[in-house]
């Protein structure tokens, strides 16, 4: 599985920056979810990044493992338990989708 498919109805709630080793929030590389309702699209523009899926907030092993290369982009379900890893020339920046207006609402959840 590379990525879910996001439900065609669903629009972009949020884009983040351009994000690189020196300036990934520290939350993206540790365990975090998105949102309820909400999927990530995690888009690379250079170099690499791995994308870690758990099966629950206290899984230490991950159950899905996705590298993802310039030019390509994988997705996150709502409220699925993930982590990522970057090479250092990774570039990359994430899209979050919604089927309703959640413009102004947390768009994942770090581990508590």
């Amino acid at each position: 599985m590379s990525h879910l498919r996001i439900p065609a109805n669903w629009t972009i709630q949020r884009s983040t920056p351009f994000f690189t080793k020196e300036n990934v929030p520290a939350a993206l590389l540790s365990h975090h979810n998105t949102a309820e309702g909400v999927f990530g699209q995690l888009c690379v523009m250079e170099g690499e990044v791995t994308y870690y899926g758990f099966a629950n907030e206290q899984a230490t092993e991950p159950e899905l493992k996705v590298v993802i290369n310039a030019g390509q982009f994988a997705t996150s379900p709502p409220e699925y338990w993930h982590r990522i890893e970057m090479s250092d020339d990774a570039q990359f920046n994430i899209n979050f989708w919604s089927d309703k207006d959640k413009r102004d609402q947390p768009m994942f959840n770090a581990k508590s």
